[in-house]
């Protein structure tokens, strides 16, 4: 079943827009990861967009979006997220995806240098309903492929000692701030012809 992204697919320009906007209202905003807000400041967060529906394009597009963030100083770029706006739809087919690319990290000898991490319009956690409001601590504008280098998350975690928090605290934000809150966040995906801000 199409939707209507895959029929009338946003431009790139856009797609862009919608996540840094999601990254700053509600990542920054909510202070969901505090380690968000230099790397964004700084504008060492790179965005790339993945057009096609097909699996192994977007295998393809995450090989080499991998190569180009270890080809770079962490000072140039130090995480990139990679959007996969049409065919990915179902969460659990997308999250399954999860498998492929952490063999691409095998292939690549990049274990213990870089990491993937999903998110989704539809994430949800194990355990959880559909509608849980917690959910949204990982729902992002389109399906999202986040490349973190390891060495960021040592020197984030060293910073701030009690990262293990991280996850509780979040959960609290949005079970306070509710599905009414985070609507207003105006975070999700652009419809065809809205202009993003």
């Amino acid at each position: 079943m199409r939707t209507d992204i895959e029929a009338h697919p946003v431009p790139i320009g856009t797609i862009i827009a919608d996540t840094r906007r999601w990254l700053e209202r509600a990542v920054i905003g909510l202070n969901l990861c505090p380690f968000a807000k230099a790397p964004h400041a700084k504008g060492q967060i790179h965005y790339a967009v993945c057009t096609s529906a097909a699996r192994p394009d977007l295998l393809a597009a995450l090989r080499a979006e991998l190569q180009a963030l270890i080809a770079l100083k962490a000072a140039e770029r130090d995480t990139t997220l990679l959007m996969a706006p049409q065919g990915f739809d179902d969460f659990l087919d997308f999250n399954d995806l999860l498998d492929e690319a952490d063999a691409l990290l095998t292939e690549l000898d990049l274990h213990g240098t870089l990491q993937i991490a999903p998110f989704h319009p539809r994430f949800q956690f194990a355990g959880t309903d559909e509608d849980d409001i917690t959910n949204a601590t990982n729902r992002s504008p389109y399906p999202t492929l986040h490349l973190i280098r390891e060495e960021s998350i040592d020197r984030a975690v060293a910073a701030f000692p009690e990262a293990e928090t991280i996850y509780e605290a979040n959960m609290a934000t949005l079970q306070k701030l509710g599905e009414a809150g985070w609507a207003a966040l105006d975070v999700s995906a652009s419809a065809p012809g809205r202009s993003a801000s």
